[in-house]
């Protein structure tokens, strides 16, 4: 890492001197004459470490530390003072500089302050991006999936959540659209601050457009008191639209304008209202097509898809179905007070046949129901809606009397690969074992091919 160091300096010499050293030394070095210039480069540049002088024009040393040490707290400071002044240096020090020299100054001394500094600063640092990727861990944690396809939109939620862009996801009904938007939010710089919802399709025309946008004291019958809308009750966090496809054009139109001018009215008001709100929308309709067919403006699509993030349906992502099994089912064990250890084979398979229509909702409110109903630790076909348990029932393996236990094991993985097709991880499923565990039966009983 290569560090940017900013000396601030009246007299050029000096100034340039430091600078060549410092050069010399593999750093990046930035020179200001003055502590209003220095503060002009702070706000423009990343920099780790400031040496100022103390007397400079426009802005001394005193202040342009107490700058620092209020707006930039993790950037050390080396103050720089003539041998009269070393009471003011020893002040600068309880005001929270991390050392000072005095002149003429001594090179080496400055270079060992130096290196010393910067090792604080890159502890700091690296303590500051663990944090951060703790944080981006526990946000995404509470999205369950392991296949391919979500690691991808896990990455792509790391790179989208701290910038300012807007966010349209897209996807069927109930795959967790309103789950990513909560983890846009949360891996954002605006996560301190209010996430708030609006279903759009829950409301009729005219209550959508006083939620979003609030109203005034006898707007309309029923308007007894001033109201703030959606979009203030986000000001500098997040607002999610969800359903955005099911808003009218007059309401289109008034979110389009918030867009691009971050300004409104209230229903009924006259006042123009500023907001700083970041807007992730999402919806199960094709966009494209409604704009086709004239029912959602195109201006306003283009500027809610600046990132288009697809949710793709359950169906095809089964490999995400165990995980999803087993967060339902201690969740639901939990809030209903009992003890469910898990699904039979059958179950299993039934579970991860069946195609989700509804997604991961319709998995959810299976499961549990299944807790509730289930008359043992182990939820049955029985327990599982007929329509679903059915899936269960589709291949059978027959297996004569006097078989070993190693020859009806061998039939078992052989015929549950062959229904699976040849994929080893919904066979271990299925079966209820370890890939590792099915690997080697499948070695020990010659079943590759």
């Amino acid at each position: 890492m290569k560090f940017n160091i900013l000396i601030a300096e009246d007299e050029k010499n000096i100034r340039e001197g430091l600078a060549k050293n410092l050069e010399m030394d593999g750093y990046n070095v930035y020179g200001a004459e003055d502590g209003q210039r220095a503060l002009e480069l702070m706000a423009q540049e990343e920099i780790d470490l400031v040496i100022t002088d103390l007397k400079m024009p426009r802005l001394s040393g005193e202040q342009l530390l107490k700058e620092v040490v209020q707006h930039w707290p993790t950037v050390s400071v080396i103050v720089l003072t003539g041998h009269g002044t070393i009471e003011t240096a020893v002040q600068a020090m309880r005001d929270g500089a991390f050392d000072f020299l005095t002149k003429p100054l001594n090179l080496d001394r400055l270079s060992l302050l130096v290196k010393r500094a910067l090792s604080t600063r890159e502890l700091v640092l690296q303590h500051r991006a663990l944090q951060e990727e703790l944080e981006n861990r526990k946000q995404l944690n509470k999205i369950i999936g392991k296949s391919p396809i979500m690691q991808k939109i896990f990455d792509v939620l790391k790179q989208v959540g701290p910038t300012k862009a807007s966010v349209l996801i897209t996807g069927e009904s109930g795959v967790g659209k309103e789950l990513i938007a909560d983890a846009i939010h949360q891996l954002s710089p605006r996560a301190p601050k209010a996430f708030v919802k609006v279903h759009c399709a829950a409301l009729s025309e005219t209550l959508l457009e006083s939620e979003l946008f609030g109203h005034e004291k006898g707007a309309f019958t029923g308007a007894v008191n001033r109201k703030r809308g959606r979009f203030e009750l986000a000001h500098l966090g997040s607002l999610f639209l969800d359903e955005i496809g099911e808003i009218n054009q007059a309401v289109q139109i008034k979110i389009l304008r918030v867009l691009q001018e971050k300004k409104f009215e209230r229903v009924g008001g006259e006042d123009t209202v500023e907001v700083d709100v970041r807007i992730i929308a999402a919806t199960n309709r094709d966009l494209k097509k409604e704009i086709e067919e004239g029912r959602f403006r195109e201006d306003l699509y283009y500027r809610l898809n600046v990132v288009n993030l697809f949710i793709p349906p359950l169906r095809e992502r089964k490999e995400d179905i165990p995980l999803l099994i087993a967060a339902f089912l201690k969740e639901f064990s939990e809030e209903n007070g009992k003890r469910i250890n898990g699904l039979d084979t059958k179950a299993r398979a039934a579970l991860l046949r069946y195609n989700w229509p509804g997604n991961i909702r319709e998995l959810r409110n299976t499961l549990e129901s299944a807790v509730v109903l289930a008359k043992s630790d182990i939820i049955t076909p029985d327990d599982l809606p007929s329509h679903i348990s059915q899936e269960g029932d589709e291949d059978f393996v027959k297996l004569p009397i006097g078989i070993t236990m190693n020859d009806a094991e061998k039939e078992l993985i052989r015929a549950t690969l062959a229904a699976e097709k040849g994929n080893k991880s919904k066979a271990a499923d299925v079966l209820g074992i370890g890939r590792k565990t099915l690997h080697r039966k499948i070695a020990e009983y010659g079943l590759e091919e």
